[in-house]
């Protein structure tokens, strides 16, 4: 059975179109709760699944289906959150969120697949900057919730207290808290043309081996983090500073002779593809100042790219 209503679904009806039409903006809530497409995808099943579960004459009686919905992905995604703290205990080195590719670029990897893919689904604005979900994967379950539902898909405090078990001001404290440590972490940065210009040097510099130029684009206090999941070769720790981290991406690109090095969107900000051939190795995301590079994150996992491999 279709659990997202579709008509093979025997309980889905001709009014359960606009409500099938609300997957995409559950599938953009779900990823930045959860920062994996995988999961998000889960997620948005199972609350349609939840929701054609139900007799006809009780979803009759939901007065708002599509907030029926959000409740569910969200109270889903929460539990989630809960039990992904005890998984990453037992996670192979860093935990990095899934890279998201640009739809249009996706397609030129996949060698103009049409399949339908989970991305499809996402919108690419700030709040699906790797920065941005990496300051979220350090908030509570609560307040992560809190804060998104609020702040991004501005639900009203008393339905977010609804959804997470709280008062409307213990939630608005949530949401403050998590606000803070969003504005903390956030240290602008350089315009669009000039941040795809960074990375287009960093492209070139690496490519040719230049350690002095990628140092030059580096901050001093640099930090590199590999997400290998225990699937792919990585390094267990954060690399920090800008030689050790400009020597060792020379270094890697001179054990893959036939490594070639891609500019691709990722989670809506410049961003590098390694691939080998026809195969995805790596995703490059990155978080840039006014004119040097932060932060670097590399998604090895296999199983985080899977959008950007087929």
């Amino acid at each position: 059975m279709d659990s997202t209503g579709g008509n093979e679904d025997p309980q889905a009806r001709p009014e359960d179109e606009p409500l099938i039409l609300e997957r995409r903006n559950l599938s953009n809530l779900a990823y930045r709760l959860l920062g994996s497409l995988t999961e998000a995808e889960d997620a948005v099943q199972e609350a349609y699944a939840r929701w054609f579960a139900q007799p006809v004459e009780r979803r009759t009686a939901v007065g708002n289906p599509a907030a029926w919905l959000t409740t569910v992905v969200s109270r889903i995604c929460m539990d989630q959150l809960r039990s992904a703290r005890v998984r990453r205990e037992r996670y192979v080195g860093e935990w990095i969120p899934e890279p998201l590719p640009a739809r249009a670029e996706w397609n030129a990897l996949s060698h103009g697949s049409t399949a339908r893919d989970p991305a499809d689904h996402i919108a690419l604005d700030e709040s699906v900057e790797m920065a941005f979900l990496v300051v979220l994967d350090s908030m509570t379950p609560a307040e992560r919730v809190a804060f998104m539902l609020h702040d991004v898909f501005r639900v009203p405090f008393n339905e977010v207290a609804e959804i997470v078990g709280r008062t409307p001001g213990a939630c608005r404290e949530l949401a403050s808290s998590a606000r803070r440590r969003v504005a903390a972490a956030r240290t602008g940065g350089p315009r669009p043309r000039r941040r795809s210009g960074i990375i287009s040097e960093f492209r070139h510099a690496w490519q040719t081996g230049d350690v002095d130029a990628l140092v030059r684009l580096l901050d001093p206090s640099v930090v590199a983090i590999a997400d290998g999941g225990g699937r792919a070769m990585a390094s267990p720790a954060p690399l920090q500073g800008h030689l050790q981290v400009a020597e060792f991406l020379v270094h890697l690109a001179g054990l893959t002779p036939r490594l070639d090095i891609l500019e691709r969107t990722v989670n809506g900000q410049p961003g590098l593809v390694a691939v080998n051939g026809s195969q995805v190795l790596t995703v490059y995301a990155f978080d840039i100042g006014e004119s040097h590079i932060r932060r670097i994150w590399a998604i090895r996992n296999p199983d985080k790219l899977r959008s950007w491999s087929r």
